[in-house]
């Protein structure tokens, strides 16, 4: 199977290239790891500017926390936080910029402010308007899979196999959108770690993960400072870099992986330089 094309309105990726990484910009007083140190605009396009230099290829923008038991932010909250850093991130940097959000009036309004993908954590279902004003963009998509909600998703997460049911949510998702005019070269896969799982259930889709290759799309792989490294390693949230990078070195060295989402951006850009290179070796 060729390597997948992601199309982004005026980005395309072309990901036999190598890898994609994608910063994480929190601009929310209450996101797990960096909540409230970038809250104020003009610190959160610094940061951007600063992640786009380092090497991001997208720059994800999120005003809304979706850390285990985070409520729902209001629209217009959300609108006031995510909108100026949009715009003045798209006014400054030719990187590709995401918004990470699951509702359609912030996302049609970062599009307008320059946005190219929206990174939704409910695969487009947490709004009946998202597919829609998606689809009139021609802006790219990442469909997370997760069970529940924030503020519900690790109470008692279950499933019966969590490779199997993550697998049939994407293939339900990719014809739902697809029937909603969002065609498939615009989607990116994410399969949710962290969202209504178990340790056990990350740790059995990391394994294998290339159970999604079948699907020709791109997935990115969300493991940035999550609780499970913490359990894992020991580590508080802001020390848990090296085991992230360590979890996304094994996803991308399988091909199992494309887009790598990450607060860490200068070690994860080296880390996909090596990794593509030693890649190119190998042929």
């Amino acid at each position: 199977m060729p390597p997948p094309i992601w199309q982004c309105r005026g980005h395309r990726f072309e990901l036999g290239r190598g890898l994609l990484v994608m910063g994480i910009v929190n601009v929310t007083p209450d996101s797990f790891s960096d909540g409230g140190h970038f809250a104020d605009p003009t610190t959160a396009i610094e940061h951007g500017l600063r992640l786009a230099a380092e090497g991001a290829d997208i720059l994800d923008i999120g005003g809304e926390s979706t850390r285990p038991g985070a409520e729902p932010t209001p629209p217009d909250e959300e609108l006031r936080r995510v909108v100026p850093v949009v715009a003045g991130l798209a006014r400054r940097t030719s990187v590709a910029i995401s918004v990470d959000t699951s509702k359609a009036e912030v996302a049609r309004q970062c599009l307008d402010a320059g946005a190219s993908i929206i990174n939704d954590v409910t695969g487009l279902r947490g709004d009946p308007d998202m597919p829609g004003v998606v689809a009139a963009s021609g802006a790219g998509v990442v469909i997370m899979h997760m069970q529940g909600t924030p503020a519900t998703m690790q109470i008692d997460p279950h499933y019966s196999d969590v490779v199997a049911e993550v697998g049939a949510f994407f293939e339900e998702r990719l014809h739902a959108l697809a029937a909603a005019g969002i065609p498939p070269v615009a989607v990116c896969l994410d399969p949710g770690i962290g969202f209504g799982k178990t340790l056990d259930h990350n740790l059995t889709l990391l394994a294998h993960l290339e159970a999604f290759v079948r699907f020709g799309r791109p997935v990115c792989l969300g493991v940035s400072r999550k609780g499970f490294i913490g359990k894992l390693c020991d580590r508080p949230v802001l020390n848990r870099d090296a085991g992230s990078l360590a979890v996304a070195c094994f996803a991308a060295a399988r091909g199992a992986a494309q887009v790598i989402r990450t607060h860490d951006v200068g070690p994860t850009r080296d880390a996909a330089v090596l990794l593509n290179a030693i890649d190119q070796a190998r042929h």
